[in-house]
């Protein structure tokens, strides 16, 4: 029998219940040879606190926090039956592999978001370059009847996608989607990745060093995890290479960019526009003057939260871990080095 945890929090949108979670994770009662518990964290643990409330005989652990400060050798230590962990989101963070994999423990992470968090992207960029709702609030709220304001004139500034170049930093599945809408809106699309791509639906991408990516891309979204080789990967060096005027999208993680260098391209006028759903600190320090920069759009990290993509991040962790006991696991992030850059 093998014996899971299954770690869960309150779901903190408000169109999805607990009910409807905790009845998605049930269907692990349909795999043989599986009995599972339920762990409610009220938020992120502290590593006493996670290692304490697992069992020590479990074998399998879903919904982990993949973070060093949570999975180590401390962790295995006590937990020698452990041969399994799945963690949630499609990001994680830098462990010891070489430990992990001389452990004979596999680690999944689990790809549901890949169109949501694309289309979130989309979203930020959009609203930078269009910006609907101001306009819809200019229609509203003016007094049309006693007003020298002409009707049909935009409010704002529009800019136009058409012809411009997209580049995505990191060709994932997230970063390989927001390519291919890039590309519905008839931009020229350019990427860089660690290893080139190969495959023909790539085809419509030219990839190029990341150098390339800053100096060409009018556009420039994030599409890579977090790591020792990427945090700040978007520092003042970058941002100098950039075109004047380019705007940069980030839904990936915050570390990935310097924050104090973007808010001073943001003020002095060297980025058009920011559009960020992650931040260093989340939330935001009171101080902090990225969220004083009007030209940020600054959204809580939120592009994986529909509820469709939430059921279906469950349902997608019930068959990795089913493939896993099937011999046949996917979506496993220790088999080699995960440094991306």
């Amino acid at each position: 029998m093998n014996k899971v945890a299954v770690l869960y929090t309150t779901p903190s949108c408000n169109d999805i219940s607990l009910d409807e979670v905790l009845k998605t994770w049930d269907n692990l009662s349909k795999i043989p040879d599986v009995s599972y518990r339920l762990l409610h964290f009220d938020g992120y643990p502290s590593a006493e606190e996670f290692s304490s409330r697992i069992d020590s005989d479990t074998d399998a652990v879903l919904g982990a926090w993949i973070t060093p400060q949570l999975i180590n050798e401390a962790f295995f230590m006590t937990h020698p039956k452990v041969r399994y962990l799945a963690g949630l989101a499609h990001g994680y963070q830098e462990l010891d592999w070489d430990m992990t994999r001389a452990r004979g423990i596999t680690i999944t992470n689990t790809m549901y978001g890949e169109y949501t968090i694309a289309e979130y992207a989309f979203s930020l960029l959009l609203d930078i370059c269009k910006q609907p709702a101001f306009c819809s609030s200019h229609v509203k709220e003016t007094d049309w009847a006693n007003t020298t304001k002409r009707y049909m004139a935009a409010p704002v500034n529009q800019v136009e996608l058409y012809q411009k170049t997209f580049g995505v930093i990191g060709l994932g599945a997230i970063g390989f989607r927001a390519a291919k809408m890039a590309e519905a809106f008839g931009m020229n699309v350019i990427a860089y990745n660690r290893s080139k791509k190969t495959e023909s639906r790539y085809d419509f991408i030219r990839q190029v060093s990341l150098s390339e990516v800053l100096e060409q891309s009018d556009v420039i979204s994030l599409h890579i995890a977090l790591n020792e080789n990427t945090k700040n990967l978007i520092d003042r060096n970058a941002i100098s290479k950039m075109k004047d005027g380019a705007i940069l999208i980030n839904t990936a993680r915050g570390g990935l960019i310097e924050e104090a260098a973007l808010i001073d391209a943001l003020n002095c006028g060297k980025l058009y526009g920011a559009g960020l759903d992650v931040l260093v600190h989340e939330p935001p320090l009171p101080d902090d003057k990225l969220t004083q920069c009007s030209n940020a759009l600054i959204t809580p990290h939120i592009a994986w939260m529909p509820k469709t993509c939430r059921l279906r991040q469950l349902s997608m962790a019930i068959d990795n871990f089913t493939a896993y006991l099937n011999g046949s696991p996917v979506s496993v992030i220790n088999e080699k080095s995960s440094k991306i850059i």
